[in-house]
């Protein structure tokens, strides 16, 4: 049973290659862009050969070291990046050049790092299947007429089909995870505010949160570990220290005794409501065989109760609507992006927002602008969000509960595997319900992990989503190394 890891260059290992200068970084980046604009997959919106190839060079030259440098990576276009277009997905931004960059890319360009391209979305992170781009959608590496999951569906797909070493996506409520459950990668959802969101363009602020996208679990680790840390430009950055991710995993990875100790240690907790009426049958069976592998190698297997986890889809369309309506307030033709004047001239104000509005932005996001616009209005707002807002922080504290008793949560990412592409489209709510078990997450600001582990329907990749108490990347990561090798080891 393979997965992306199993036949491709992790960074890890293109980072060894470079250091015996068996390769070079301008050879990797050529190769990289070669592959991703040959690829009918639609996973990049731009590409950014001359910066990439200017990049390479300088780490070629010695100008730039590192664990990030000289690999390439793909950027979601969502991640403002001076002087290249950023669309969002949504022809609002068609031609939008932002004047600065985001502080996550400013991090990974003083590290290094080399941008292959921005990377195609569902249209402002709205969507689990990359359906909802304006540019078209993105087609999973394994079957291209199936979706890779969103709204980071081209972040994922780059990764899973060799056409960036590592990407970036965002996850609002579950856009990282669940296209790295679908794609077969490693998708990691940090602690809200352990990475910068100065630079993301934002969906909904209480739940953005930019996420690394990989092969494996080292990988993950040392980007995680490149983009983290605190920044004054963003008010909900915390003051945490970053710690060494990257030695850590390599030592569960590499050192079979550590391995033992860390799982004989470890305690795992299951909630039932993650095993309840919806889960595919062969997703639910190689969930449990992960469980099965953990309590083979030691670990403590703890039954859980998370009661009001079955409101979380409810508060988190609430409350992702509501602030999603009032950062897509400035999209209007004044400040940001293209502007459409129905009657030429002679079009009025008026006339413009709603010609504008009306005709660039696509019919997910008018659809959640107009919830939130009604969640938000007089005489709703105790009724849904003020309710919504306060079914959250239950939310939260059942969580907190649950981490006094054990050191991670286990469970499926998403119900299925990937789905035929058009299949759902017609059917929101049913769209909606890929997130089921994603969106807890965000809501109470924890971290969580997907990884791959078996296979359902077709052969396809299921995702096993870890979660995690808040700031405890470290110990997800070390799971996802353990489980790697523990699955390596059973198939």
């Amino acid at each position: 049973m393979q997965f992306p890891r199993h036949t491709l260059k992790k960074a890890w290992q293109l980072r060894a290659e470079l250091a015996s200068k068996k390769t070079t970084s301008l050879a990797l980046t050529e190769d990289y862009l070669a592959k991703a604009k040959a690829s009918k997959l639609n996973s990049y919106l731009t590409f950014m050969d001359a910066q990439a190839i200017a990049s390479a060079k300088n780490f070629d030259a010695g100008k730039s070291s590192g664990m990030l440098a000289g690999i390439p990576l793909g950027l979601k276009d969502n991640l403002v990046t001076e002087g290249v277009k950023t669309t969002c997905g949504s022809k609002i931004l068609a031609n939008y050049v932002p004047p600065y960059s985001g502080t996550v890319v400013k991090k990974l360009e003083a590290a290094g790092s080399v941008f292959i391209g921005k990377c195609n979305l569902d249209e402002f992170a709205m969507g689990s299947s990359n359906e909802n781009s304006a540019f078209g959608p993105v087609g999973l590496p394994q079957d291209p007429t199936r979706v890779p999951g969103g709204s980071s569906g081209g972040s994922a797909a780059a990764v899973a089909a060799g056409l960036a070493a590592w990407s970036l996506g965002s996850d609002t409520g579950g856009s990282v995870r669940q296209p790295a459950s679908f794609c077969g990668v490693v998708g990691l959802k940090p602690t809200y505010g352990r990475v910068s969101r100065y630079g993301l363009v934002a969906f909904a602020s209480s739940l953005d949160q930019i996420g690394p996208l990989t092969l494996d679990a080292q990988d993950c680790a040392d980007l995680l570990e490149g983009i983290s840390g605190y920044d004054p430009l963003d008010s909900t950055s915390l003051d945490r220290p970053v710690l060494h991710y990257g030695k850590a995993v390599e030592k569960i990875r590499t050192d079979a005794t550590a391995r033992h100790d860390f799982v004989k240690k470890l305690r795992v907790g299951v909630p039932a409501e993650f095993f309840a009426a919806g889960l595919d049958a062969q997703v639910q069976k190689a969930v449990e065989s992960a469980i099965d592998a953990l309590r083979k190698a030691g670990a403590e297997i703890v039954p859980l109760q998370l009661p009001t986890s079955k409101h979380a889809l409810a508060v988190y369309y609430v409350v992702a609507v509501s602030e999603a309506s009032a950062n897509l307030a400035r999209f209007d033709g004044v400040r940001f992006g293209d502007r459409v004047y129905p009657n030429g001239a002679n079009s009025s104000l008026d006339e413009m927002y709603e010609a504008t509005r009306g005709t660039l932005f696509g019919n997910e996001v008018k659809r959640r602008i107009l919830l939130g616009n009604f969640t938000l209005s007089s005489g709703y707002y105790d009724a849904y969000y003020k309710k919504a807002c306060q079914v959250r922080n239950l939310i939260a504290q059942d969580f907190a509960k649950c981490f006094a008793k054990v050191d991670v949560i286990i469970g499926p990412t998403t119900p299925t595997v990937s789905f035929e592409r058009g299949s759902k489209t017609n059917d929101p709510l049913s769209m909606y319900l890929s997130d089921i078990y994603t969106v807890p997450v965000n809501l109470a600001g924890l971290p969580a992990v997907s990884m791959p582990y078996g296979t359902g329907e077709k052969g396809l990749p299921v995702g096993l989503q870890l979660i995690g108490a808040p700031f405890s990347e470290l110990k997800l990561l070390e799971s996802v190394a353990a489980l790697e090798t523990l699955f390596d080891g059973a198939f």
